[in-house]
């Protein structure tokens, strides 16, 4: 019953409602039923008489909004609302003639005017001087259209988008039927067939808002079959609010909530729909509804059930082939080979196979691995996924990152990927459930970073790369490398370096193999540089190897093995690529673009990329996308160990390293300007000894900053124990942008933290006091309120005795904002007076506007609405100095709020889609949530509780600056709204969720929401 219930849309595709004269029985009927009527007409296409300078193709007609037509592009008029009557009665017949009786009971029903018939003669003349005598032709005592392109009327394009969309989802093509159900949807423009008279018109236009609800509640029933869950509840939210009575609605919006997590809402649903309909028809829910409600009770599993992710626009269903390319010189390796191809294959049918490869580093296991995926990938036609799992660095990737760009390899949208690393294994799980998926996990740290990452269902198989084996991966099948046999070893040389120098110098070839002690990693760096030399001879690259690895016997020892095999390619560098190597190899970033290498080298950008290219060349580094380059995790350790060992002067390797930051600094303040135009903020900053980068365009400034988060992050934790610490700590205040679009919070925080404790243990006051005031800003961000606090007080202990004012008056700004937050209304008010002085004696005065709109908000807060109103006009008079800036979207947010409170709210809704516009061009996800909630605030009050209820949801959906306060505030909106919209049950969660997260928190909005609550019961 329950996968009735789930599934209903598998019963409910029934098309087009009929309506009266067009039917549409089938999807293969709409267009042939078209052109037969027209030819039962004896009525060509393109009339005898039609002139050749008379396109009739140029013709297009509306009825999906008001009765229009075009001739190209021009508008043509079409008259009195009898004239477009009569012309919507002669479209809507598909070219049949419709007779003067029969147009005249269509606009004007049982009660038609003695002139009647001259009327109907008029509008058809008329009709004909605006369209001309070939579309409208008078036959058998009336009139009809003729001569038309197919797709000239909006209606007949939608029912081919729709005819379209039941043959894709017949076919199991989910995505192309979605895509064109939304373009179908995107004709209607406004209400059908409007202002037009008549019985006949009020008819189609009746059937026609039918149809447009079947089409959203197909459309929405293959959203929720495609996990986008999340997204959906807001639109479906505010559809039953239009449409109260409808129970497929109510169904998809129980499902939504469901799948969302949000368990209690959805039952919630479920009771406010059976009151509504005894209340109102005296009937129960039907069938379908009380099954999926007796599914989420039981928690039954189908109701998790979905089709798979949204695929691309054009509907092709999403299969990952994310194997990395074969080597062309693969060689050898048979047994091995074979040995994964049989365990692999093995997946059909039974448990999931999981085979692990261990092996010392340069062994070959990424090579083999990829080589027998390919060869196996046969039997997993649903596709392949690949991670490369860093586990030999000193950052190992977190499961959580990995299952992320795994389900958005798979299809699925952002919003819809939970957060924790144990809902997103669920939904990975879910996702692959009844597919045949392989999954290649290269270099993997240990058994603990693999298992999340497992799939578990009959059909896949996971393939595992490790240093290490793994004995504690339950059930794995492990394999051990070794090192190539001689014979293996030599072919794999001569693929590499060309048959014809091997043939002549066997001898000196296996004497190479042999120095490089059969490893296959070393055999390939060898082979390229002797490729590469073609004045060289094989004896001449034996004798090199003889000379200069006396201890190529230790390659079989550990470590020392792997930097044995990375010498071979080191020690044929150019002295200038050889320093690259060694001097790249500091930064702890994942990998680096050439402008920063360049800064690190301080060489010109281009002699840098030519040297990155020749150690790619060499294999010493990898070029994953152009202009961006990374070491192998092991590679980057030896690259260290020779910075140790040959780098001169000593000095050398921190004066690459404070380059480095010099250039993200600069760079960053370079961001931070053109993105905040007249803060001198960047003028507070340590000077920097490059330029960095300049940008003339925002986009691209932050397209660099986005792109540079977790190498600049990086950057600033290496520079924790050295002399850069405030030029790092500085680069945290000019990359600020990385924790207000909630893209890098989290490691943002991890980093502040990190300096923070650095900066105490080498006793630099004024870095501290700067690293405690931009972790304070990060937590209050975050809606950590009380730890917030607790760095703000230390902050501003340590920033008032180094006298650094912009840290000073940065501080009293948040400390104002945290007593807001906790209920201290009279402080606040007083710490924001001292940071807009701060400010203004500092001439920063985008930051002075900035605490100008806060003190507005704690006037607010006190309630004297008209100070506040005032306040926050002078904060956006003088943010709108500096253009359309994240700065003027914040003073537009402020006084969006002033008068919400002030009940001014036709003005106030302006300003917050000004605000909400600006924060989507500046990537300002969190602050783009938060206004869809300050939205939803005035449009609660102005009594339009589905739009707050709409709004509400896409902040949820989003995500708000505040963290789980806000999170409890948008739930106390949502919940009001949903009660004025009779969803009692449902509102009551929300409002119960919202009650526990300011008890768990702390919030001041506790008790005022629990008396409100308590209200609620009595007046019950």
């Amino acid at each position: 019953m329950v996968e009735a219930a789930a599934r209903r849309s598998d019963s409910t595709r029934q098309g087009p409602a009929s309506r009266p004269v067009l039917r549409r029985p089938t999807a293969e009927a709409v267009g042939s039923g078209r052109r037969a009527a027209q030819s039962a007409a004896g009525a060509p296409r393109v009339p005898d008489s039609l002139s050749p300078t008379d396109d009739t193709t140029l013709f297009r007609f509306s009825v999906l909004g008001p009765v229009r037509a075009w001739r190209g592009e021009a508008l043509l008029s079409a008259g009195s609302p009898q004239q477009r009557a009569l012309l919507a009665a002669l479209l809507l017949r598909n070219g049949r003639t419709a007779t003067a009786a029969e147009l005249i009971d269509a606009l004007w029903g049982d009660d038609p005017p003695s002139a009647a018939l001259g009327a109907i003669r008029t509008y058809a003349s008329r009709l004909r001087k605006a369209l001309g005598p070939n579309i409208v032709v008078a036959e058998a005592g009336g009139y009809a259209l003729r001569g038309l392109a197919e797709d000239a009327l909006d209606l007949t394009v939608a029912e081919d988008l729709w005819a379209k969309a039941e043959r894709a989802r017949a076919s199991g093509d989910t995505a192309t039927a979605r895509h064109a159900l939304n373009k179908a949807l995107d004709l209607w423009d406004g209400e059908p067939l409007a202002n037009v008279p008549g019985p006949y018109a009020e008819i189609q236009r009746t059937w026609l808002e039918e149809w447009r609800l079947e089409l959203l509640e197909s459309r929405l029933d293959m959203d929720l079959k495609q996990g986008c869950h999340a997204e959906a509840v807001s639109e479906i939210t505010g559809l039953t609010a239009a449409h109260p009575l409808r129970e497929r609605l109510r169904e998809l919006l129980m499902l939504a909530l469901y799948r969302s997590g949000r368990h209690a809402e959805a039952l919630a649903v479920y009771a406010d729909t059976r009151r509504l309909l005894a209340d109102e028809l005296g009937v129960a829910p039907r069938h379908s509804l009380v099954e999926l409600q007796e599914g989420i009770l039981s928690a039954d599993p189908i109701l998790a059930e979905q089709s798979g992710p949204v695929g691309e626009p054009d509907g092709r269903q999403v299969r990952p082939a994310q194997l990395p390319a074969t080597v062309t010189d693969f060689t050898g390796r048979a047994s091995f080979v074979n040995e994964l191809c049989t365990v692999l294959s093995s997946a059909e049918g039974r448990s999931m196979p999981v085979l692990a490869l261990t092996g010392i580093t340069g062994v070959g296991k990424t090579t083999l691995a990829v080589e027998g995926a390919h060869r196996a990938r046969h039997s997993f036609p649903d596709g392949q996924l690949y991670v490369d799992l860093q586990g030999a660095g000193p950052r190992p990737a977190e499961p959580e990152a990995v299952l992320g760009a795994f389900l958005r390899a798979l299809g699925t949208p952002d919003a819809v990927i939970p957060d924790s690393v144990d809902e997103r294994a669920a939904l990975y799980r879910s996702i692959l459930d009844g597919h045949r998926v392989l999954v290649l996990l290269d270099n993997a740290r240990d058994a603990a970073q693999v298992r999340p990452l497992l799939v578990g269902a009959a059909g896949c198989a996971v393939l595992v790369t490790s240093r290490v084996r793994m004995v504690g991966l339950e059930g794995a099948h492990l394999v051990d490398l070794d090192v190539m046999s001689p014979e293996e070893a030599l072919e794999l040389f001569t693929k590499i370096v060309g048959e014809k120098r091997v043939a002549s110098e066997r001898e000196a070839a296996s004497g190479v193999v042999a120095a490089c002690g059969f490893l296959p990693l070393a055999i390939r760096i060898a082979g390229s540089r002797l490729a590469a030399q073609r004045t060289w001879t094989v004896s001449t690259l034996a004798a090199k190897l003889a000379d200069e690895r006396s201890r190529l016997d230790e390659l079989q020892a550990g470590d020392l093995a792997v930097k044995a095999a990375f010498e071979l390619g080191y020690g044929t560098l150019v002295p200038a690529a050889a320093r690259a190597f060694r001097l790249l190899g500091l930064a702890d970033g994942p990998d680096m673009s050439s402008a920063a290498a360049a800064a690190m080298l301080d060489r010109p950008v281009a002699e840098t990329e030519d040297l990155l290219e020749l150690l790619v060349d060499t294999s010493m580094l990898e070029s994953a996308t152009p202009g961006r380059y990374r070491y192998h995790d092991l590679v980057r350790l030896y690259a260290r160990a020779c910075a140790e060992r040959d780098e001169q002067p000593p000095g050398e390797q921190d004066a690459a390293m404070s380059r480095l930051l010099d250039f993200y600094l600069a760079t960053a303040a370079s961001v931070y300007a053109i993105e905040r135009p007249g803060d001198r903020l960047v003028d507070d900053l340590m000077v920097t000894d490059g330029p960095g980068l300049r940008f003339t365009d925002e986009y691209a400034a932050l397209d660099w900053l986005f792109s540079e988060a977790s190498c600049l992050l990086a950057c600033v934790q290496q520079a924790a124990s050295t002399s850069r610490i405030r030029r790092a700590i500085d680069l945290l205040w000019a990359a600020k942008d990385l924790t207000e679009s909630g893209a890098y919070s989290r490691q943002y925080e991890v980093t502040t933290k990190a300096m923070c404790e650095a900066s105490r243990a080498a006793g630099d006051v004024r870095a501290e006091g700067r690293a405690r005031t931009a972790l304070a800003d990060v937590l209050l961000d975050s809606g950590h309120i009380e730890p917030a606090e607790t760095q703000a007080q230390l902050a501003a202990e340590l920033v008032g005795s180094t006298h650094d004012a912009t840290a000073i008056s940065w501080v009293a700004n948040n400390r104002g904002l945290i007593c807001l937050h906790r209920g201290r209304h009279a402080e606040a008010k007083v710490f924001f007076e001292q940071a807009i002085a701060g400010f203004r004696a500092l001439d920063n005065r985008p930051l002075e506007a900035t605490s100008l709109g806060n003190l507005a908000r704690a006037h607010l807060s006190v309630g004297d609405t008209a100070a506040a109103v005032e306040i926050a006009h002078r904060c956006l008079a003088t943010q709108a100095e500096f253009g359309r800036t994240v700065r003027l979207a914040n003073g537009h947010y402020v006084v969006g709020i002033a008068l919400t409170r002030a009940d001014r709210l036709p003005e106030a809704l302006p300003h917050f889609d000004e605000a909400l516009a600006i924060f989507r061009d500046h990537r300002q996800r969190l602050w783009e949530g938060t206004t869809h909630f300050r939205i939803a605030e005035a449009h609660l009050a102005a009594d339009r509780p589905a739009l707050a209820a709409q709004h509400a949801e896409r902040a949820l959906a989003i995500g708000f600056i505040g963290g789980e306060p806000m999170r409890g505030a948008v739930l106390t909106v949502l919940g009001k709204a949903l009660s004025a919209l009779g969803q009692a049950g449902r509102a009551t969660a929300c409002w119960h969720e919202a009650l526990r997260i300011f008890e768990r928190t702390g919030a001041a909005d506790a008790a005022p929401l629990r008396s409100f609550m308590a209200s609620r019961v009595r007046t019950a």
